[in-house]
Parts: structure tokens; sequence; C-alpha cells
């Protein structure tokens, strides 16, 4: 059975999985380019991380991270290497949407790469009616990354 819960980020597993996902796009994307938070950044109080678990296993894990009091942004989406095509990727982003819409946000926002490795995330994005925009918050152009954006409200 899939559950979701608000993680405090203390397990050995959680650490692992953001150890490799923090290692992963260091690998693919030059440093000034790679916007992923550690463990002390998604500790911030702007930032809720909820953790995806299949029975015991840790299969997933994101995040939203407060903007303003109308918009916040999706963060370290991922989903275990051996958890990955089993849906993972949508329970959470969908997840989160439904989060940031019981917040009253009117807009959720997401900065991803550019690269084909990023192909996969950003179908899924789409699939989930985010588009494409300008830079928001403190990103600035970078042919690396691209944003996208989700009205919440019509």
């Amino acid at each position: 059975m899939r559950r979701i819960v608000v993680d405090d980020l203390s397990g050995p597993g959680i650490a692992a999985l953001l150890r490799e996902h923090l290692e992963e796009m260091r690998s693919i994307t030059p440093p000034e380019s790679t916007h992923a938070l550690d463990l002390d950044g998604l500790r911030q109080p702007e930032v809720t991380f909820w953790s995806v678990y299949d029975g015991a296993e840790l299969v997933g894990c994101g995040a939203l991270k407060e903007l303003d009091a109308v918009s916040a942004e999706v963060k370290s989406m991922r989903t275990a290497a051996a958890a990955q095509r089993r849906g993972v990727g949508s329970a959470v982003l969908g997840h989160l949407v439904a989060q940031a819409r019981e917040r009253g946000y009117a807009r959720l926002y997401l900065e991803t790469g550019s690269a084909g490795f990023f192909a996969p995330a950003r179908a899924l994005y789409r699939k989930f009616g985010f588009r494409y925009c300008e830079p928001f918050g403190d990103y600035r152009p970078d042919p690396n990354s691209v944003h996208m954006t989700l009205a919440l409200v019509p």
C-alpha cells in the first residue's frame, strides 16, 4: 500500500535518496545550474517535505517551498531507482498539486533541466498541466534550465 507522509528528514533512507539525487544532478548539470536543495535547504521553515513508501520501502519524495502567500515551488522530486516506472512520480506530483491547492496557492512553479535526461520529468509536468514560463524568484535565464508553472485557480 502506497502512502505519502511528511518527513522530518532525519532518517538514513531519505538522506541516502537525497544524496543520490544531488550526486546525479551534479553529474549532469554544471554547478551554477544545479538548483537541488541539500538536507539543510530542505529543512527550512518555508519547505514541507514528503516521502513516499510502498509498504516499508522508500520509493520517492518531493517538497513544496513557499515563495509567497499565493505561490510555491515544487522541489526535490525523486523516484528511487528500483521504483521507476511504477507511478511514483505521478503520485508525488499529484500530492504536491493537491497540497498546494489545499493551502490556497494560486500558482505552482518549478525549475528542471533542459537536457535530454530531464525529458521524462518535463513530460510528466506537462501531463499535469504545467506550461513553460520565464524564470521566477531568484532564477535567471540559463541554457541548462527550463521553468514551468501551473495555475491552480481559474
